[in-house]
């Protein structure tokens, strides 16, 4: 599927290396469909499997009636000034989703979001998986070097998972040392619904604050969030992620790992157990490579009998056992330090796609290179 010479007028080498840095590679055809938003002009949305829709959200909301259903349904518009600055836009940009029924893609689509002035970008997406659909997606968000103060990306996505859905959605996030990127974003999990939610971030940014919100609604429904999050010296990182446990047998796991290099990174976790038979669990590791700040905050919530939840958190640095282990099988400090470092951000997760989990090693691979 060719990107098409517009995208290729409007995005510099610079651009395109930006945003590979992202997990998105736009010569890429093998991929089931790609998005390309720069600032808030749509470069480029198709899919070429059948039974999966990728259309900006302007254009699907003026075809489908039905959509506006689940339009601020899950995200208020009254949230905080970040929904209502979104709400408020005239000509909404971002992208709509959706996988019919039984549908399946094996390739990941691909969703680009790029700041290449100073602005306030605003998207709005909207992802529903219908019953039985398997989705996967892997969202690049990223900004140009010149971008500067003023710079900021305003963010709602709503996610939709019917029953026996699975929705697998992967955010990779390369910013600036200036720039403030407000994501907002929640979902709805249906009877025997599986959603996982996986964040990374590892590159200079100037303060990210999110806290994605799951309702399992439905009976045996799933959720994971998963997150690896590195501070530089001056960044701010409030982040964290939210399940509410609403049916027999939802189950939540949410996993942090951090990283500070001087930057100040909160770790948020709640986990709101309200049926009996649910179960829930949140983990957060925290190393201190250098002097900064992490707040590891778990709250575990149960309001009935019969509901399980669990929490562990840990901040700390490298052991000094560990790396002399190492040094005495033949490593150098600093490969002894790098392989450690590197084992602590190794989160495998369950259910994810081969191609997904490779992009994620990737963003890790490229960090650790540059020296984290």
């Amino acid at each position: 599927m060719p990107l098409g010479n517009n995208l290729a007028s409007e995005l510099s080498e610079d651009d395109t290396e930006r945003i590979s840095q992202s997990g998105i590679d736009l010569s890429r055809v093998s991929s089931c469909a790609t998005y390309v938003q720069k600032d808030e002009d749509v470069l480029h949305s198709g899919c070429v499997d059948n039974g999966i829709e990728v259309l900006p959200v302007q254009k699907a909301l003026e075809m489908y009636d039905w959509l506006r259903e689940y339009c601020w349904n899950v995200v208020p518009k009254d949230k905080d000034d970040i929904t209502k600055y979104v709400a408020a836009q005239k000509n909404p940009a971002g992208y709509v989703i959706i996988a019919k029924k039984g549908s399946k893609n094996i390739f990941p689509i691909q969703a680009c979001v790029y700041l290449g002035r100073n602005q306030i970008q605003h998207v709005h997406n909207i992802i529903i998986a219908e019953e039985g659909a398997e989705l996967h997606i892997i969202s690049g968000c990223a900004s140009a070097h010149h971008v500067g103060k003023g710079g900021a990306h305003y963010g709602v996505s709503e996610f939709y998972v019917k029953k026996d859905a699975k929705v697998s959605f992967t955010m990779i996030h390369t910013w600036g040392e200036e720039i403030d990127v407000f994501p907002r974003s929640a979902s709805i999990i249906e009877e025997n619904g599986v959603f996982l939610s996986n964040y990374v971030c590892m590159k200079p940014v100037h303060k990210v604050q999110m806290y994605p919100t799951a309702y399992l609604k439905g009976k045996n429904s799933v959720a994971r969030f998963s997150s690896v999050v590195i501070a530089t010296p001056e960044s701010t990182m409030d982040l964290g992620s939210r399940a509410v446990l609403e049916a027999e047998g939802a189950s939540a796991e949410l996993i942090t790992r951090a990283i500070t290099l001087g930057g100040t990174i909160i770790s948020r976790g709640h986990v709101l157990g309200k049926v009996s038979g649910t179960r829930g669990h949140l983990e957060c590791k925290g190393l201190i490579l250098k002097d900064g700040i992490i707040y590891a905050i778990p709250e575990i919530e149960g309001s009935v009998v019969g509901t399980e939840l669990s929490h562990e958190a840990a901040v700390g640095k490298i052991a000094k056992e560990e790396i002399e282990y190492l040094m005495a099988r033949g490593l150098s400090e600093e490969v002894a330090t790098a392989t450690i470092i590197r084992g602590f951000l190794d989160v495998k997760i369950a259910g994810l796609p081969e191609a997904l989990q490779s992009q994620i090693d990737s963003a890790i691979d490229s960090a650790e290179k540059a020296g984290f």
